[in-house]
């Protein structure tokens, strides 16, 4: 498994948030929604996206911006327009003074806005829930990204174009499916680009040593390894894998398998129907207890806890870190 493969492999839209804006100038609104990762692509007209503290980002005809949450961020027709709506956890619309605005901007199916014939036109998806980003994705990202028209290719956002204002059976399946694909294409573009500021660990996977221990960590997860045994398949000594990973990486070779499996195990404990036992062995642990044990020492809560949360727990740091909730929300 390569570097992004491995990074790009955990997005899983499920009942994700998707929008068709449509709107006339001068509008802004502030998006307060706490979503952990939204996709906006223009395909008419222009927007700006002001992050909280940050400079303001034009999006043109054909870009895509992806906005990590769960910080609240500006859309406009110039960073200057005074706002008009408020994004609320869920996606209901409220003005100024807090008004209801859902059903007076409502223009149809999963359309929404100001004008059915306005001048700028957005598609929106977001991922409502922690649960269906990893976490390593999520610490890899700044607060906005644009891959630019040009710098990626392919049908998807003519597709979701068409796909978006349908109400057909399995259309919110499909939907989630585009949102993923879409996500995963503008990534792959933004990390293409030479000034890309890729995470350490993601650097590393150039090195042919700690390269190759990466792989093999992500490939195998399950596998008992130890410093030696990588060492040993990365045609290195002990000592210089363990040197060499730590520098590279940012902690010892040890350390990020754990963080490794315990990510693996928080995501598959998304679903209620695989028993802790079987995610113990899937991970690499000898037994449901040593996985809960491992789990609540890095994470700060029980798998159980965590499943009960819906998989809300975030990490902090390169490959663990103690835990803290977010709120969950739901809705189309």
């Amino acid at each position: 498994m390569d570097a992004l493969t491995s990074l790009l492999d955990g997005p899983r839209a499920r009942g994700a948030f998707l929008l068709r804006a449509v709107l006339s100038a001068p509008w802004g609104i502030r998006v307060c929604d706490e979503a952990p990762l939204t996709v906006a692509c223009v395909t008419r007209g222009h927007a700006w996206i002001v992050p909280e503290g940050e400079c303001p980002v034009r999006l043109a005809k054909g870009d895509i911006a992806v906005v990590r949450g769960p910080e609240p961020y500006t859309v406009a027709d110039d960073p200057d327009t005074p706002l008009s709506t408020r994004v609320l956890p869920g996606g209901c619309s409220v003005g100024p003074d807090g008004t209801d605005l859902c059903e007076a901007l409502d223009l149809g199916v999963r359309t929404w806005g100001t004008d059915p014939e306005g001048g700028t036109e957005l598609l929106i998806g977001t991922y409502q829930l922690p649960l269906e980003v990893s976490a390593r994705l999520l610490r890899a990202l700044p607060r906005v990204l644009v891959p630019r028209r040009g710098a990626w290719d392919g049908p998807l956002l003519g597709l979701l174009s068409s796909e978006i204002v349908k109400d057909e059976p399995g259309q919110e399946v499909l939907l989630d499916r585009l949102l993923d694909l879409l996500l995963i294409a503008a990534l792959r573009a933004w990390f293409a680009r030479p000034d890309a500021e890729a995470p350490a660990w993601y650097r590393a996977h150039g090195d042919p040593a700690v390269g190759h221990a990466l792989r093999q960590i992500h490939d195998h997860p399950a596998h008992p390894w130890t410093v030696a045994g990588l060492a040993a398949r990365s045609g290195v000594s002990r000592a210089a894998l363990a040197r060499r990973f730590t520098e590279l990486v940012g902690e010892p070779p040890m350390a990020y398998l754990t963080g490794w499996r315990l990510q693996l195990a928080a995501e598959l404990l998304r679903d209620p129907e695989v028993t802790l036992e079987a995610v113990a062995r899937r991970v690499g642990y000898g037994s449901a207890f040593a996985l809960s044990t491992a789990f609540k020492r890095e994470r700060g809560i029980s798998p159980s806890e965590h499943r009960a949360r819906g998989g809300a727990a975030q990490v902090s740091g390169a490959g663990s870190g103690r835990s803290s909730s977010s709120p969950e929300r739901t809705g189309r």
